[in-house]
């Protein structure tokens, strides 16, 4: 272990689950990071301590105003190593997001070395079946007790891990039903909609039950000033393949800058295909579907990497795409992606970082 990050040993290790029935975030492993901050020390007592419970003041900030924000990256197994997926950039954003809501930015060099050897620990609880993998969980909370409206004086950061099942149980791309959120919105420009905070999750959870009871699995958000203009989905942003061409919401202060959606942009430039980043309104899509150069619909994020779509409904109106089918476009990036983030493919952008034995 390196001298600045300490190893508190547990006395026991847990019984390691069915690799058969992992689904997503059921299962944590022995060991959690953990970093604090107060506002006279800085951060400081960067540790790798047993996973367990927390004390926290009931005062604590974050309990009241909200400040906290997280990431989620993977790491995988394969020829006895693990990887993980470009991890430097969840860091950035990590203090991209930190910066937005006050709170004090971390140095991503040592984040990624106390990161390192937390999976070093427990590389035995990283699954090796299609499709599974690591999920890793950093997050930063406000733990200064005070009901005072004003930046937290103290925060803790931790780093949870999760062995995960394949996100399509080990079968083909699955396309999803998607419903285009009319009445509630998910953010807009100047707010919080480009930081991975724990509030534009909770602020999306009643159109995404609404949706569920009308039978679809995601909600595809509209802009939150005009309602015309699609953003993102609600775990992930979103792809159009329009004659060929991929087309997907740029970036416009209020969409989550997906570190796989930026992974997608310059694999399918790599791959030949043009890629336009614009306002996409939901009209020119329901007017592309109708002349077919609307071929392909998909979405991008850490826990389905691509999520065709084949079904989308905007008011009274659903329509079917690719019958309902993947699309070779979708297929062939999926299969690059995969390919390059399990070792299968050659990796010269350096997008896997290996995981060394300390």
């Amino acid at each position: 272990m390196s001298e600045k990050i300490k190893f508190v040993q547990r006395e026991n290790l847990k019984e390691k689950p069915d690799p058969s029935d992992l689904g997503f975030g059921k299962y944590f492993t022995d060991y959690m990071l953990s970093f604090d901050y107060d506002i006279d020390q800085g951060w400081h007592d960067l540790q790798i301590v047993p996973y367990g419970p927390i004390e926290i003041s009931p005062a604590a900030q974050v309990l009241h105003y909200g400040q906290a924000v997280f990431e989620g990256l993977k790491a995988y197994k394969h020829e006895g190593e693990v990887d993980l997926f470009r991890p430097s950039e969840n860091f950035k954003r990590i203090n991209h997001s930190l910066a937005r809501l006050d709170m004090p930015e971390i140095d991503e060099a040592l984040l990624l070395e106390g990161l390192k050897q937390l999976v070093d620990v427990e590389r035995d609880w990283v699954p090796e079946g299609e499709g599974q993998s690591l999920y890793i969980r950093p997050f930063v909370f406000a733990t200064e007790g005070i009901l005072g409206v004003r930046p937290s004086y103290s925060y803790k950061l931790l780093i949870l891990l999760s062995p995960s099942g394949s996100y399509y149980g080990g079968a083909s791309l699955q396309p999803t039903k998607i419903y285009v959120e009319d009445e509630y919105v998910r953010a807009v420009r100047g707010g919080v909609g480009h930081a991975k905070v724990a509030g534009n999750y909770a602020a999306s959870l009643l159109a995404q039950t609404n949706a569920a009871d009308q039978g679809y699995d995601q909600v595809l958000w509209l802009d939150g000033v005009e309602q015309k203009y699609v953003e993102e989905v609600g775990s992930m942003n979103i792809f159009f393949v329009e004659n060929g061409k991929l087309v997907t919401p740029e970036l416009n202060g209020s969409i989550l800058p997906g570190i796989t959606r930026k992974t997608i942009i310059e694999l399918a430039k790599k791959l030949g295909y043009e890629v336009e980043e614009r306002r996409v309104s939901i009209d020119e899509l329901i007017e592309a579907h109708n002349s077919g150069a609307l071929t392909e619909v998909f979405g991008t994020g850490t826990a389905a990497v691509i999520s065709p779509v084949g079904k989308l409904k905007y008011e009274d109106t659903e329509i079917v795409i690719n019958n309902n089918e993947t699309g070779e476009i979708t297929q062939k990036l999926y299969e690059n992606y995969i390919g390059i983030q399990s070792g299968k493919l050659d990796d010269p952008e350096g997008w896997r970082v290996v995981v060394p034995r300390y």
